[in-house]
């Protein structure tokens, strides 16, 4: 095998231009595929990135009345549906694909909320002991929530950057009061947002979605919600997923499993908000439009393979007589079919290294100059020189068979 890779090598170097518009075919076809691949691996991300937010894999999984969408908000808890207690989330922790639940309540526009004479118009959520964790935020300043605030009902609150900047006009806001339903809650601490990359907002749905958030946030102990809206109201679920492919089967879990134990009512249900799928369904756009330039990319190597198949019936035409020489000294059919094989797949691999390498550079270049999002893919650079390879290999197979079924006394002849 050695040997015959060599002899392909000498016969390569030996008509280099040849070789060269040989392998060209190959060369443009894997270089369109990989540029293809990679703009659609990086479409993908972005459009996930965009919709979800960099390393955010949590997702809300809400009660329903109906099958309207939207959180259940502003009234009691209905009847049929039990609330969460800590056991139903340890087990929900326990579901396929979930890594952290926690459970809160949220006024997405929140009412007489003030500080001094400055009113207050972002969300106001009561939650439990996990969502700070769950949802990824850390104390910027002051402190977070401690075990007697949930015990002891202590009428604290956190508030995010947001809400810091715009309802305290810059002011450090530990120790200020802020009144809820006319309940007033000390400032403890402020909180951000550990992964700061924001998704980004294209439509109106995507504005409802996260217009809470950008309008800032004050939080308080879950025990201390009935205090401020004097009943037991439905909850949210924050569901953390192991990873964010893993979104919209942990969601669903979670749904599942509490239409399951904690809804008797019909008319209820709880379902899983998930933006993975909303992404998934653009990715699948962007793929279906890309699958078509890859078909066309396919027709260039397959013109590529023609080419190939024609140098090497040309080269078996050149070497009549040396191939007539080492039939007649003793080699085997096998072997000379061997060597003309290796010798189209060394052709068909160098281009499709080649191509490759055109196919990256092409996406980076892309990348700069357009903008476009790009994620080189190591699995479709392997395949893609394999492929190349396997392509010399079907394509030369003509010609090595033409070349080992050549009679020695005929070979010999030929001028």
């Amino acid at each position: 095998m050695f040997e015959n890779i060599m002899l392909a090598f000498q016969g390569i170097w030996g008509h280099k231009m040849r070789s060269f518009l040989t392998m060209l075919g190959i060369i443009i076809g894997i270089a369109a595929i990989i540029t293809i691949v990679s703009t659609i691996k990086g479409t993908n991300e972005q459009i996930k990135e965009n919709l979800i937010g960099a390393g955010n894999n949590v997702v809300t999984v809400s009660l329903t009345q109906d099958g309207a969408s939207g959180v259940i908000e502003y009234s009691p808890l209905p009847d049929g549906v039990k609330v969460i207690d800590e056991d139903t989330r340890k087990e929900l922790e326990k579901l396929d694909g979930v890594e952290a639940v926690s459970l809160y309540r949220s006024r997405s526009w929140a009412e007489e909320v003030f500080y001094a004479n400055t009113s207050f118009t972002g969300g106001v959520f009561g939650v439990d002991r996990n969502y700070l964790d769950v949802n990824d935020y850390s104390v910027n300043y002051g402190r977070g929530f401690l075990e007697s605030d949930f015990t002891e009902s202590k009428k604290v609150a956190l508030v995010d950057a947001n809400t810091a900047s715009s309802l305290f006009e810059g002011k450090n806001p530990i120790g200020k009061t802020i009144e809820i339903k006319g309940e007033p809650f000390t400032v403890v601490g402020v909180v951000s947002k550990t992964n700061a990359s924001a998704p980004v907002i294209n439509s109106i749905e995507d504005y409802y979605m996260y217009a809470n958030t950008s309008s800032g946030s004050i939080f308080i102990p879950d025990s201390c919600w009935p205090i401020v809206y004097r009943y037991d109201e439905p909850q949210t679920v924050a569901v953390k997923a192991v990873s964010t492919d893993k979104m919209t089967y942990a969601g669903n879990n979670v749904a599942s499993s509490l239409n399951d134990t904690n809804v008797s009512n019909d008319t209820f249900k709880y379902e899983a908000y998930d933006l993975l799928k909303q992404a998934a369904d653009l990715q699948s756009l962007s793929e279906a439009t890309n699958t078509q330039l890859l078909w066309i990319a396919g027709i260039s190597l397959l013109v590529g393979g023609i080419g190939v198949m024609n140098i090497m019936l040309v080269s078996v035409t050149e070497r009549t007589r040396e191939i007539g020489l080492k039939i007649a000294i003793g080699a085997r059919q096998k072997r000379i079919l061997w060597q003309f094989l290796t010798e189209a797949a060394v052709l068909t691999s160098l281009g499709g290294i080649l191509g490759v390498m055109c196919g990256v550079g092409l996406a980076m270049l892309l990348s700069q100059v357009m903008g476009t999002a790009v994620a080189i893919s190591v699995p479709a650079c392997l395949i893609a020189v394999v492929f190349s390879m396997a392509i010399g290999i079907v394509f030369g197979l003509v010609p090595a068979v033409k070349a080992a079924k050549l009679n020695p006394i005929e070979a010999l002849r030929r001028e």
